[in-house]
């Protein structure tokens, strides 16, 4: 990631646009406005980005509908801006991928910490990480394989399989503390140095996304273990 990382800034309000412009500038970052889905698609295909920080509720497509290409199509990390009471859009979006959501109205201070906060993390995750050597050692998560060194995850003919930086932490935690059981609180701790601040439950909504990647069967799950009342224990391959 550049030393200047670049925020695209989507919303369909020009206010908004322009104070989240003139704000990000003064703090150092590189920073494009888009006012709809079409002006993201733009913008994305015009220059990398590092960051979006993506209005949820715009006319047209929405952001939904573009956290989805983002995912499909960047590496670029996604902050959803959410207006009250959209707790099931804000689910959904972190089931879509997304890194992080901010509710409306924000303070300014709470949004750069957010924005910084991800950057460290789409960082420590090598997002433009070189493919691994070979020989590097390898995590067994079911059928996949985690390169700790390289930060990527491979399905078992070899496949990467994309994983967002929030992603890629839980499963270096669950890797370093085999066959522990591991709470909501004990996983942030160790995932997220509590930089992150999510609501309630958002722990679940990433295991289930891995457990999509890595499980045979992710209603059933083998490898990462819920145990009731108390977290998640990560089972290595072929355990009980």
């Amino acid at each position: 990631m550049a030393d200047r990382a670049h925020i695209l800034v989507v919303d369909d309000e020009p206010e908004i646009r322009e104070t989240l412009e003139e704000y990000l500038g003064m703090q150092g970052f590189a920073v494009t406005t888009a006012g709809d889905g079409a002006a993201l698609r733009r913008a994305v295909a015009a220059a990398p980005v590092d960051l979006v920080l993506l209005d949820l509720n715009m006319p047209g497509e929405d952001g939904l509908s573009l956290t989805r290409f983002l995912r499909a199509e960047t590496r670029a990390g996604v902050i959803l801006v959410t207006a009250a009471g959209t707790t099931i859009d804000r689910i959904v979006g972190l089931e879509m991928g997304a890194d992080d959501y901010l509710p409306k109205p924000f303070d300014m201070r709470e949004l750069l910490a957010r924005v910084r906060s991800v950057l460290r993390r789409l960082a420590a995750a090598g997002t433009a990480a070189a493919p691994a050597a070979e020989g590097t050692p390898r995590v067994a998560f079911g059928r996949c394989r985690l390169d700790l060194a390289a930060q990527r995850l491979f399905a078992e003919d070899g496949a990467e399989i994309p994983l967002t930086a929030m992603e890629f932490d839980l499963l270096k935690a669950f890797a370093q503390h085999p066959r522990q059981v591991l709470s909501r609180d004990r996983l942030l701790d160790i995932a997220h140095n509590r930089d992150w601040d999510p609501f309630d439950r958002s722990i679940d909504v990433r295991v289930t996304r891995l457990r999509r990647k890595i499980e045979a069967d992710p209603a059933k799950p083998q490898v990462i273990k819920t145990v009731r009342g108390s977290g998640y224990m990560y089972v290595p391959d072929g355990e009980e």
